[in-house]
């Protein structure tokens, strides 16, 4: 086996410039891998929403030399798991499985990437099992109201759209298209981690997976320094700090109230992860105690915070009944307000450190989940030890610095809230009276 080498340094890289991490683990003899190619929804081009998806999708329906059905039977054969699919930022590939299939099934990841067959055929099943879904997620409150306020954010920006695109836009996808952008993977970069049981012959049996193709990439490079503006990090859309509803037939109302923050390597990352996780993580959350068992106001509740190589959306979700939409309403404004006006307090920030540093500590107790949370920092151009030192800075930060970047990121929000026309009303009662999309202004009564 190949020894642990330092995280930053990757262990060699292949004919034309992928770098490949190899973390050799004791254990099963398994071997996850994790192919990340910097691009995904993101690049998708104008008016074709949804290609990379597409590509990804119909990367998994043939390659090299075997057609849809004998890459299915390789791979099912052999209990592995296989998939890619697009990101914001990325398109993934993925593989987990036994170690001696290790030489079948890693070079189907280059091979997927460099030789697709794209037959029409199995595109336009792709095709058209992303319509279905995207059919299916219109009766879904809680997806209509996340991609009306990808809408609010970043209007058409690259992170306007869900990676499975939009209805209209995949129907104008052609094989030609997808046969373009395969040319065009690795040019903003492309690493590949292992980890888990490694072959002696590693190399070499990567290499021969190029032979005749090699693939001119490199490890994607990091943001600009500085501190550059929001457009400048993710397509802001001119709608941020915006109300929008979307009426529904339904007995209980969906809010969603965001704004793009900063990408995965920014320093104020750190400081609304660690809100991000006071608010949202856990049943001890604070939107959990004060929204769902103090108040008994929200059904579901909860805070995200994605990593993103751009403006990464900071969102409070809930739902809740109609005829508490605009108490509920009010509750999240509030909610919101305490993090530019209060500073959290050392038990509340103590808490939240642990939680951080826990789910640090389940996040990588597999050979897929060390692969995956390395090949995204690397693929953010962000250094190998980015959590690690994450981890050692978190101590560092009290509850006045948090509250900074609040303020730097959070002062102006955006709702877009789908249910019925009586709970869209109360709900926008809630908004007004609280000054609307300014909620930086000086207190209002709720």
């Amino acid at each position: 086996m190949t020894t642990a080498i330092p995280l930053t340094v990757p262990n060699f890289s292949l004919s034309g410039g992928l770098p490949v991490i190899a973390r050799s683990r004791p254990g099963p003899d398994i071997l996850a891998a994790r192919l990340v190619i910097r691009g995904g929804s993101g690049a998708d081009p104008h008016h074709r929403r949804g290609a990379h998806q597409l590509l990804a999708g119909a990367m998994t329906r043939g390659c090299g030399s075997l057609d849809a059905d004998a890459l299915a039977d390789l791979v099912e054969g052999a209990g592995a798991a296989l998939r890619a699919e697009a990101h914001e930022d990325s398109l993934v590939l993925g593989l987990k499985c036994a170690a001696t299939d290790t030489p079948d099934m890693l070079p189907l990841l280059l091979a997927m990437v460099r030789r697709p067959l794209l037959a029409p055929d199995q595109v336009a099943i792709e095709r058209q099992l992303n319509l279905q879904t995207l059919l299916r997620q219109k009766e879904d409150p809680y997806q209509l109201a996340h991609d009306q306020l990808l809408g609010q954010l970043y209007g058409e920006g690259p992170y306007g759209h869900d990676p499975l695109g939009v209805e209209g836009d995949l129907e104008g996808i052609t094989g030609d298209l997808l046969a373009e952008l395969t040319a065009g993977l690795g040019r903003q970069g492309a690493v590949l981690v292992l980890s888990g049981t490694l072959p002696d012959n590693l190399e070499p049996l990567l290499e021969s997976s190029l032979a005749g193709l090699p693939w001119a990439t490199h490890l994607p490079l990091g943001s600009s320094a500085g501190e550059p503006t929001k457009l400048e990090w993710g397509g802001v859309g001119s709608r941020a700090g915006s109300l929008m509803a979307l009426e529904q037939d339904t007995e209980q109302l969906v809010l969603m109230l965001g704004c793009p923050t900063v990408p995965l390597g920014h320093p104020d990352a750190l400081p609304l992860r660690l809100l991000q996780t006071h608010l949202g993580l856990g049943m001890s959350s604070r939107l959990f105690v004060v929204m769902r068992e103090e108040r008994g106001l929200a059904y579901d509740v909860g805070v995200s915070l994605p990593a993103r190589c751009g403006a990464a959306p900071f969102v409070m979700h809930l739902s809740t009944s109609a005829d508490r939409a605009e108490e509920a309403t009010a509750c999240l404004l509030e909610e919101w307000r305490r993090l530019l006006e209060e500073p959290l307090d050392p038990e509340a920030l103590e808490l939240a450190r642990a939680k951080y540093i826990g789910q640090d500590a389940m996040g990588r107790q597999t050979c897929a989940q060390i692969a995956e949370r390395l090949a995204l920092v690397l693929s953010h151009g962000l250094p190998g030890d980015h959590v690690e030192r994450c981890l050692a800075r978190a101590a560092d930060l009290d509850g006045a610095a948090l509250q900074q970047a609040a303020r730097r990121w959070l002062h102006q929000a955006s709702l877009s809230l789908v249910g019925p026309a009586p709970a869209l009303a109360s709900a926008t009662a809630a908004w007004e009276a609280a000054g609307g999309m300014d909620l930086s202004r000086s207190r209002s009564p709720l």
